[in-house]
């Protein structure tokens, strides 16, 4: 289901603005609660200028004991300050890291895929390491005020003392910040590459766990290795490209905070030693010159992690902001119903029509394979409207003017490579627990034996991809998943092509009576299928060449008869 926030046009800049947006209250309570860090540890060094002052002064037991108070005060505003500053500003950081990585998936996971070039290892990428790395934006810019608000403070002290140390640290603060602001800019483009390259990397791990069963049967897993080598070795090189890059922007932050706590130190002993400031400020210049440096630091590796956090927004942004490949429409098809397909041309499909009537059971022998694969994919809705020629009718409406939800509750079409997922058996046949059929479901997928196998029965652990279960074991799975859900309308494609000619007997059996009264339409060269169909359509060269009987055809058609005999 879409939401306005996954239709409207979200560039990375307005990604930024809507996740500070959203958080205002924390970030002004991270705020000031890290501003009284920044002024508790910048007031340290003044409290201990005004000390040594009063205290070469009075020499008195009362303002000893007032001064130590004092401190006390001073380091127990640091120390909760940071503590409930850095709690509130990580838990919005967090919530906020969730709520774009729910956005992510829910764009994967529309109904509607979204026109973007981007596999599905990229997309995992986008959806945690950079959905992360933009919600920093959230601890980054309190962090900066506050940060400002210790130099500022700072600066204001020390112009106090003399006009010149504050100016000073005015003019090396603005220094320090126009350099490396130049300087981040560089590390923005290089972590963008970076990040694109370990998602390429990430998919192409991805594809290889996919086909690493059919890889290892004819040895390209050796092959598959060495490119994958290839991709993880270029990200390799940018990632130790950014790492040089970061290391020489931290170096020259460093260097430039230390030359400038150096200047000030400098100046302020030049000043004390001209006797134009007293002890006490010579020490209070000389504590708050090695204090600035963590604010100094601080402040200015923000420029940096702005440029990462926009980074990631916008390559968050090529997936919220990619347009849907198509708009559906609002209408739902009649329950029940008929599956028509009128002059379809769409890949190897050439003008092919056919009607499965409602409550009927039909079987297509399609000679060949992408043939099958494409009418699948049509009747998937994998296909938009728009890219095809020809009309897909679901209960008498166009399928174009049906909305996506609706024709999926309606018509289910089981993929030939099933997905199984790392749970229990029961939860692969049911994932939503609201199916009623699931026994019946088992039983006509004859997955009994699987079930009968271990002593959880439908609670058994399956691995992920189902690891732990054979080619056989894994289809009659994803067939028990599609029966349980006892669509009105069910297309199958190849349900049995990795069980033995016995079990795929009693399935095409079972299949026929648990569907008996529902639309059924199976894509298959199974000859115990396509017998237990009411009629057999031959795809031939993308069109319907023939429509009879199984048994009919073996008798009449000898292209069919070598076709589908076994």
């Amino acid at each position: 289901m879409t939401t306005p926030d996954t239709q409207r046009p979200r560039p990375g800049s307005d990604i930024l603005r809507t996740a500070l947006r959203r958080n205002v209250g924390a970030m002004v309570w991270g705020t000031v609660l890290m501003g009284l860090y920044q002024a508790g540890e910048t007031a340290f060094p003044i409290a201990l200028g005004l000390i040594v002052e009063h205290a070469l002064r009075d020499r008195s037991p009362e303002a000893l004991g007032v001064s130590i108070a004092a401190l006390a005060v001073i380091i127990t505003t640091v120390s909760l300050s940071w503590r409930f500053g850095m709690r509130v500003l990580q838990d919005a950081n967090t919530t906020e890291a969730h709520r774009w990585r729910v956005r992510v998936a829910a764009c994967g996971l529309q109904p509607v895929a979204r026109d973007v070039d981007l596999k599905s290892g990229e997309v995992l990428t986008i959806a945690t390491e950079d959905a992360d790395q933009t919600a920093d934006i959230i601890e980054v810019v309190p962090l900066l005020i506050s940060s400002l608000v210790a130099v500022v403070i700072a600066a204001v002290a020390l112009g106090l003392a003399d006009i010149r140390l504050g100016l000073l640290v005015i003019v090396g603060t603005v220094a320090i910040l126009s350099v490396l602001s130049v300087m981040s800019r560089r590390i923005g483009s290089s972590t963008r590459e970076q990040q694109a390259r370990v998602a390429r990397a990430g998919a192409k791990v991805a594809d290889l766990i996919t086909g690493l069963r059919p890889l290892h049967g004819f040895g390209g897993n050796h092959a598959a290795f060495r490119s994958y080598r290839e991709v993880s070795t270029e990200a390799k090189h940018q990632a130790v490209t950014v790492a040089r890059v970061n290391g020489v922007y931290a170096g020259t932050a460093l260097a430039l905070n230390a030359v400038l706590a150096a200047a000030v130190t400098l100046t302020a002993g030049w000043l004390a030693f001209d006797g134009q400031i007293n002890i006490g400020e010579l020490v209070m210049a000389v504590g708050l010159a090695q204090f600035i440096m963590e604010p100094l630091k601080l402040f200015s590796e923000m420029p940096k992690y702005v440029m990462i956090a926009r980074a990631s927004a916008e390559r968050m942004a090529l997936v919220l902001t990619a347009p849907p490949v198509t708009v559906p429409g609002p209408e739902r098809p009649a329950a029940g119903g008929a599956l028509e397909v009128d002059s379809l041309r769409h890949g190897a499909l050439r003008k092919v029509r056919f009607r499965v009537s409602a409550g009927e059971f039909v079987a297509i022998a399609a000679y060949q394979p992408r043939a099958a694969a494409d009418l699948a994919s049509v009747l998937a809705l994998n296909v938009p409207p728009d890219a095809y020629e020809g009309v897909v009718r679901v209960g008498g409406q166009d399928v174009a003017d049906l909305s996506i939800e609706a024709v999926r509750a309606h018509m289910l079409v089981n993929p030939y490579d099933g997905e199984i997922f790392a749970g229990t058996l029961r939860m692969n046949i049911d994932p939503s627990g609201t199916s009623r059929t699931v026994p019946e479901a088992v039983e006509a997928s004859m997955l009994t034996d699987v079930v009968a196998l271990h002593r959880e029965g439908l609670d058994y652990a399956v691995r992920d991809r189902g690891a732990n279960l054979s080619g056989g074991q894994r289809q009659r799975l994803s067939l028990a998943r599609a029966l349980a859900a006892d669509a009105d309308v069910l297309v199958l494609r190849d349900p049995t092509t990795a069980v033995d000619a016995v079990t795929e007997q009693l399935v095409a059996r079972n299949i026929a009576k648990l569907r008996r009264g529902r639309t059924t339409l199976v894509i298959t060269s199974s000859p115990a299928l396509l017998d237990a169909a009411d009629r057999v359509l031959v795809l031939d060269d993308g069109v319907i060449t023939a429509e009879d009987t199984h048994r009919n055809l073996l008798a009449t058609d000898e292209a069919y008869c070598q076709a589908v005999a076994r």
